[in-house]
């Protein structure tokens, strides 16, 4: 949970209500991307609070062709932001164009929005560039009263993303490399956790013999989820899980060589 300033709170609060009704008309009307657009722009002003003039760009280029929208602090750009229209729904191939602007311009962060949904994607910029959904909201149901609900917003706020060289978004981010189901489920799958089970069980019953492979199976084919251990992120969660589970081995330090005799 991170603390979010009065002022701010206020603002987006009151922009989350103010907006609200804007969007869904929008969404009734299915209006076209140009004026979703506008209103997305005034969302960036009005709750996220960047200045409308010096930090709310359609003129960024990218190989000489302009994204919808930029997000540019300290004359460099933050945040890209790929526009549809409010009636339109989103899919991956949306997705492509924005993170291709991203990858080509070095911004980790994209958005992909039609005012009403909005998706939050990191690039990581390796061979080939990689695109993950950190988290998406539907702007029209957010409850500015839960306090979860207000940060989401608030991670792409103004306030948020000046906080320093590591962003509230990139904390969050980290944190969801860590706190996800696919940790978790190889966590419990781990040999020190089947262990602690095992101990467990045997205090129920001081007979019992069991294995931590029957273990294993048990968690993984009556308790996780297929879909879980179906992820495609499980495999890099087992290395991760491995990695920390290594000894940490102390380098030795070199014995001093002995005195000749006689000193």
């Amino acid at each position: 949970m991170v603390t979010i300033p009065a002022k701010v709170k206020d603002r987006l609060t009151s922009g989350v209500k103010k907006f609200q009704p804007i969007l869904k008309k929008a969404q009734a009307k299915d209006i076209n991307e140009s004026d979703t657009v506008t209103i997305i722009s005034d969302i960036l002003s009005d709750v996220f609070g960047y200045d409308k003039y010096t930090e709310i760009t359609s003129e960024f280029a990218i190989k000489k062709t302009f994204c919808d929208l930029a997000i540019k602090l300290n004359g460099s750009p933050k945040l890209l932001i790929e526009a549809k229209a409010a009636g339109l729904d989103l899919k991956d191939q949306h997705i492509k164009q924005a993170v291709d602007y991203g990858a080509n311009a070095g911004i980790e962060w994209v958005i992909l929005t039609n005012g009403v949904n909005w998706k939050v994607y990191n690039i990581s910029f390796g061979k080939p560039v990689n695109a993950e959904l950190v988290y998406d909201f539907n702007f029209t149901e957010l409850n500015p009263k839960k306090q979860n609900e207000l940060e989401m917003i608030y991670y792409l706020s103004r306030e948020a993303m000046t906080k320093g060289n590591k962003t509230y978004l990139d904390e969050f981010h980290a944190q969801q490399q860590i706190v996800n189901k696919t940790t978790i489920a190889q966590i419990l799958l781990s040999d020190p956790v089947l262990d602690t089970v095992k101990r467990m069980l045997r205090k129920l019953s001081t007979d019992l013999k069991v294995s931590n492979d029957e273990i294993s199976h048990i968690i993984s084919d009556e308790i996780i989820k297929r879909d879980v251990l179906d992820d495609e992120r499980m495999g890099d969660a087992k290395k991760k899980v491995a990695k920390a589970l290594k000894p940490t081995v102390k380098a030795e330090k070199p014995a001093k060589d002995a005195a000749p005799v006689g000193q």
